[in-house]
C-alpha cells in the first residue's frame, strides 16, 4: 500500500543571522581564491565533504560551524522570501 501523503519537515529556530554571516564569510573566501562559489558550494551541500571549501580564511571551519541542512534551509528561506 502506497502512502501519499507528504511528509513535512520542520526546522527548529531561527539561525537565519548566523547562517547569513556564514555565506558571507565562505563566499567571500571562495571568491578571493578564485574558485566558482556556486560549484564548490554544490559539491559541499550534495557530498558533504568539506573540501569543497577552501581553508582560505578558515572558511572551512566557518562552513562547518552550521549543519548543512539548517544552511539550506536558510537558503531555500531567504530565496522565496524574494519571489
Amino acid at each position: 500500500m502506497t502512502n501519499n501523503h507528504t511528509a513535512r519537515f520542520e526546522m527548529g529556530i531561527d539561525n537565519s543571522r548566523e547562517a547569513r554571516e556564514i555565506m558571507d564569510e565562505v563566499l567571500a573566501a571562495l571568491k578571493e581564491k578564485g574558485y566558482n562559489p556556486v560549484n564548490q558550494l554544490v559539491g559541499y551541500f550534495l557530498s558533504g565533504d568539506p573540501t569543497y571549501i577552501t581553508n582560505h580564511k578558515g572558511a572551512r571551519a566557518v562552513i562547518r560551524r552550521m549543519e548543512r541542512d539548517e544552511l539550506l534551509e536558510n537558503i531555500i528561506r531567504e530565496y522565496i522570501s524574494d519571489i
